[in-house]
């Protein structure tokens, strides 16, 4: 009979990896976020610590690409040694970001810390706890290949566990790296498939379990919400529950506020105050980036549009005072009906043929990547380098042009409405 067990399932940890685009915001505690994913790690590694966890599993993108000195290393290389002395053992995989031909660098792994190889899918039994977990660790950055159809089978008598960093048959915003499907994972007889890659937790099947625990530290808008790993506690029959802990130290989230029925900016101002207080009250003294997205028609979105700056100023300020300058306003979006105007307008009206030519671009990934690649030619040179490393932001990706282009579809339609009830 096996042995009952809690272990935690972390993925995409991206230690280091710089919050994205800080310097733009105004307000933004840029000193206290920019060590986020190590922090939420240490989290990770005090909350196994005080949980008397068993082990740690990490499936891929432990680190965000090559370090720039050693200091990233040796991080790591502390904060598993606070493992070690708890008994803990940890067990990963490379993936993309992390892949062995992307780290220049290397330093011993402490003796509590097993990586799988990249050659071939191997097992790492645990002998004492009836544990057999199975990976293989990322050899490139570009995986095509189906890794897990060569895992080995499952170990009877013990809880198998698989790692692998992959997109299975795809997820939106993720390259299909490592692909494979499903019932691939079935015929391998695995108890519990701890994946990595997607930044969004998701439990994909219940039998057998696997789960995307999502990443540790959001780093965007984009990846709002919760954040932290998976408790997966194993009961001495094999069975198999879980659960989400939230480790992230700097938090994300959108809120929408409908300006339609508000009078004026004062309004705004205390219908906004609420709003952002209930979201400090969720993040639990977290470090909040909010997005204010202002939708509807009327007079305070004339006002609004009329006078974006002194808006965005009151708002911001009110942020800072509303969260005991927890959050800041990461972006203000104001979007108001034009998109229904224009949906619903017919034959030669030009927001009618505005909305056409638009969607048409939308649908055709191929047109649109040269109409970006030729607007961003000269732009591409001066931004950050970390922007072409982040799967979420690069400009050649579909998911993100697409994004772009919602935006600035919005953006021209609100001003254009605007106008329109001005005139």
């Amino acid at each position: 009979m096996l042995a009952a067990m809690r272990f935690l399932h972390a993925a995409d940890i991206h230690l280091d990896s710089p919050l994205r685009g800080l310097s733009r915001y105004d307000g933004a505690p840029i000193d206290e976020v920019r060590g986020a994913t190590r922090r939420a790690f240490e989290n990770l590694v005090r909350y196994a610590c005080r949980e008397a966890i068993d082990f740690v599993v990490i499936a891929g993108d432990l680190y965000d690409g090559d370090w720039p000195d050693f200091n990233t290393g040796l991080f790591f290389a502390r904060q598993v040694a606070e493992l070690a002395e708890s008994g803990i053992d940890v067990y990963l995989v490379r993936g993309n970001h992390d892949a062995a031909s992307r780290l220049t660098r290397s330093l011993p792994l402490p003796r509590n810390v097993h990586l799988l190889p990249a050659h071939e899918a191997d097992t790492v039994r645990d002998e004492q706890r009836g544990i057999a977990v199975h990976g293989q660790s990322f050899a490139t950055a570009a995986v095509t290949a189906d890794l897990a159809a060569n895992y080995p089978l499952a170990v009877p008598g013990y809880c198998n566990i698989g790692v692998l960093h992959t997109a299975l048959t795809g997820r939106a915003g993720h390259e299909p790296y490592a692909p494979t499907t499903e019932q691939v994972l079935r015929s391998r007889g695995y108890d519990y498939w701890a994946l990595g890659h997607v930044h969004a937790r998701e439990i994909v099947s219940r039998s057998p379990w696997i789960v995307y625990p999502g990443n540790l530290q959001g780093r965007h808008i984009r990846e709002a919400g919760a954040k932290g790993c998976e408790l997966v506690t194993v009961a001495a029959d094999g069975g198999i529950a879980t659960e989400p802990i939230a480790l992230d130290v700097v938090r994300f989230a959108t809120l929408a506020i409908d300006v339609s029925a508000l009078p004026d900016v004062d309004a705004l101002l205390d219908h906004a105050a609420v709003a952002i207080r209930h979201e400090v009250t969720a993040a639990a003294g977290r470090t909040l980036g909010l997005r204010l997205h202002l939708t509807g028609r009327g007079a305070l979105r004339r006002t609004l549009a009329g006078r974006p700056d002194d808006c965005a100023a009151q708002l911001r300020a009110l942020a800072i005072e509303a969260s005991g300058g927890n959050a800041w306003l990461e972006k203000i979006e104001l979007q108001p009906q034009a998109l229904h105007t224009a949906a619903t307008a017919t034959g030669d009206d030009p927001l009618a043929l505005l909305h056409t030519e638009l969607r048409a671009l939308a649908a055709d990934p191929v047109r649109l990547a040269e109409l970006a690649d030729d607007v961003l030619r000269e732009l591409r040179p001066r931004l950050p380098a970390e922007i072409d490393r982040d799967d979420g932001s690069r400009f050649d990706y579909p998911d993100a042009l697409a994004a772009l282009l919602a935006e600035a579809e919005a953006e021209l339609l609100a001003r254009l409405d605007a106008a329109g009830d001005a005139a």
